[in-house]
């Protein structure tokens, strides 16, 4: 499989897991299992992993009211595992970011 990571999940509810117990969470892609998702992280951080928890989001269903009537669609499914670090290890994602924007 290639690589399940689509994105870091960053909010304030990932960071706090981050801070308080060392867990990263990631959007990965809906058919990804948790063997796939330890390899990526491992190879694509160099870090090791010591266990995958993943949970399933339904996407919403959403109406709204148009001018030729109801019009009903539906959010996408999503994905997200909780990747558990070893002791003393973290990931930074923003080593490559550039606070001011500039190219």
């Amino acid at each position: 499989m290639k690589n399940p990571l689509l994105r870091p999940w960053l909010t304030e509810k990932s960071t706090g897991l981050t801070e308080d117990r060392g867990q990263y969470v990631f959007q990965v892609k809906l058919d990804a299992d948790k063997i796939d998702i330890k390899m990526a992280v491992e190879e694509k951080f160099g870090v090791d992993v010591k266990s995958v928890r993943t949970l399933n989001s339904l996407g919403k269903t959403r109406r709204q009211n148009t001018r030729k009537g109801l019009v009903t669609g539906k959010k996408n499914d999503t994905k997200k595992a909780i990747v558990t670090l070893g002791e003393g290890q973290t990931i930074d994602f923003y080593s490559g970011a550039n606070p001011k924007g500039d190219a």
